[in-house]
């Protein structure tokens, strides 16, 4: 069957924004930000290894125009460095996007009638675009396809992991309407394809889109579903925004916003739901929740680990429309840096108003790289009164998916680099005293914690101590050229404060054991940190602090132990062992073939990179 193909009149272009993501592919090629890929490549594992590398060097975007067996092109790198990124949400710095918030919180008209109300219209420029514009004719619906014309396979979706269950949609915009109230919802969730016209839709726990289906269910009534795939990079990041439950605002809105003009809505060809008008692809259908879950994953995620298999819903695609020439959107998770980093940051910037609303002694915060987003958060505060770290540190762990935080490190000396504002709060961090282990929800990708979704936390208070918090402790960080020797030990490395091993662990609970063997040496004096992780682990601080975050339940994972200048914190980064109670599977690093690796090393210079 033939797609049905709509003409549709030329639009203008907008000023300052980009209609469309083609719109800012032409912008970043025009700033030497894109490179086009000739040769023909394959959609399985090979443009994923060209990406990583790309990406990891801080290189441009790039865009395929030959993927084998494919009708489509795929750019990928989108959001792939800090400039590009800010480039995207039309901004010169990604700070510049607490701004725009703060000017939207300072709307309060205050007293004085009419002559307040007069003063407050200037500033409702920042609202400019908050309100979405429906459209009746639309790009992306330039050519339909409906019924059993819905063929998948058509795009050029990514396989990006060797052990991945099969190729996913990595950048779906994902729209769903709560059943009972009909508010929208628009979210970035995975979408594994299991044949030509049906995926798996990776609702987790804690989602809103999750939400909607288990009302759904609870109706006994199917759940209208559309993908956006591209449109404006604005709307792109809005998906993975966390923004907060309020009533009858949405990310449509907020893409608004920040675009400081409305996203134009269509309606869908098959479903009652609106869809951006300007994206490059729509897949629409539904879930119906009587029906039996369906197998998903693995999948190499942004933890750099694989997330195992597990049940979710089948979304059933009824029709497809793109928009003529498409080009069909992706991106890469796995071990940092990738390019999700920069999209965190953002929302870092976007919210940082909002949070130092609720909690007024926040300066700023900071989730570094290697914490994969919710595993580690540096939080800059104005101290004025004891324990007011652990204030802020339990106000943050309220906030939304902030609720996913592992460890908390505060301070009032700089967020940012992670590693380097760690090793600036060590002298003002006296484990035992200084450090709160609590429980609380976490992220369901957590393959370390105690319990599915459930596990510790670790405060760490590194501010100036108060008389009444036992004041400063005098410490003078050392790190130490000759380290002891230990069988076990495979690998080691000091920095100020700081020790880093990686061991050879052949049985239940020998981390211990290590750490006591250790830190019973000269060569602890001057140390208040010892961590430890498995052999394969690199001790260049990004790859250290990647595995070790991700490895451990700070409270189940950490003690406290005598060094020779004192106190030391210890943090088990090690596999846990079934001997040690710990019962579900353990994920693989998320790590390319060596035949694929040795496929683009022969191929380099014929992709012209």
């Amino acid at each position: 069957m033939s797609p049905k193909v709509v003409s549709r009149p030329p639009r203008d272009k907008l000023k300052g924004v980009f209609r469309n993501l083609q719109a800012y592919l032409k912008a970043l090629e025009a700033r030497g930000e894109l490179k086009r890929i000739h040769a023909p490549v394959e959609a399985e594992l090979e443009i994923a290894e060209i990406a990583d590398r790309m990406v990891k060097q801080g290189g441009p975007a790039l865009l395929f125009e030959n993927v084998v067996g494919k009708g489509f092109p795929v750019a990928i790198g989108l959001f792939g460095t800090r400039e590009r990124t800010a480039f995207a949400l039309g901004v010169k710095d990604l700070d510049e996007l607490a701004g725009k918030v703060q000017a939207l919180l300072e709307l309060e008209p205050g007293k004085g009638g009419l002559s307040a109300l007069l003063k407050l219209l200037p500033k409702l420029s920042a609202l400019k675009g908050f309100f979405p514009r429906r459209v009746r004719t639309a790009a992306v619906q330039e050519v339909v396809w409906r019924g059993e014309a819905v063929d998948l396979s058509r795009l050029p979706v990514l396989k990006t992991w060797p052990l991945d269950g099969g190729p996913f949609l990595t950048l779906p915009l994902v729209i769903t309407k709560d059943p009972e109230t009909g508010e929208l919802n628009l979210g970035m969730y995975r979408m594994q394809v299991l044949d030509k016209r049906s995926t798996a839709m990776h609702w987790q726990l804690h989602k809103v889109g999750r939400r909607h289906y288990e009302k759904a269910r609870r109706l006994r009534k199917p759940l209208e579903v559309a993908v956006a795939l591209g449109g404006d990079p604005i709307l792109t990041y809005a998906a993975t925004a966390p923004l907060p439950p309020l009533t009858g605002v949405n990310e449509f809105h907020l893409g608004g916003f920040l675009r400081g003009r409305p996203v134009e809505l269509a309606r869908g060809v098959t479903v009652d739901l609106p869809v951006p008008a300007e994206a490059e692809f729509i897949l629409e259908g539904y879930i119906d929740p009587e029906e039996p879950l369906v197998e998903e994953g693995p999948f190499g995620d942004h933890t750099g680990f694989y997330t195992p298999k597990d049940l979710y819903p089948r979304f059933h695609v009824t029709a497809l429309t793109h928009r003529k020439g498409a080009v069909y959107p992706a991106t890469l998770v796995g071990p940092p840096p990738m390019e999700d980093a920069y999209l965190i940051e953002a929302s870092e910037r976007l919210f940082l108003p909002a949070v130092r609303l609720l909690l007024p002694e926040v300066l700023d915060y900071h989730m570094p790289p290697e914490g994969v987003a919710h595993n580690w958060v540096n939080l800059r505060i104005r101290k004025e009164y004891p324990g007011q770290a652990y204030k802020a540190a339990m106000g943050l762990l309220g906030l939304g998916q902030m609720m996913f935080a592992k460890v908390v490190l505060v301070t009032e000396g700089r967020v940012s680099p992670g590693f380097e504002a760690l090793l600036e709060a060590l002298p003002h961090l006296l484990p035992g005293r200084d450090t709160l282990f609590v429980r609380g929800p976490m992220d369901v990708l957590d393959h370390a914690s105690r319990a599915f979704a459930f596990g510790g936390k670790l405060i760490l208070d590194a501010t100036r101590k108060l008389p009444e918090e036992g004041g400063e402790a005098p410490f003078a960080p050392k790190a130490h050229p000759h380290l002891p020797e230990d069988p076990r030990v495979k690998a080691q490395r000091q920095y100020p404060g700081l020790w880093l091993v990686a061991m050879h662990k052949t049985k239940a609970h020998q981390a211990w054991e290590v750490a006591q063997s250790l830190l019973a040496t000269p060569q602890s004096e001057g140390i208040r940190l010892l961590l430890l992780a498995d052999r394969d682990t690199g001790l260049e601080p990004h790859e250290f602090f990647w595995v070790l975050l991700n490895n451990i339940d700070p409270e189940r994972d950490g003690r406290v132990l005598q060094g020779a200048s004192g106190p030391v914190l210890v943090l088990d980064g090690t596999q846990k062992l079934p001997e040690e109670g710990f019962a579900r599977a353990w994920p693989e690093k998320a790590v390319m073939s060596p035949e694929v690796k040795a496929k683009v090393d022969s191929r380099w210079a014929e992709y012209g990179l």
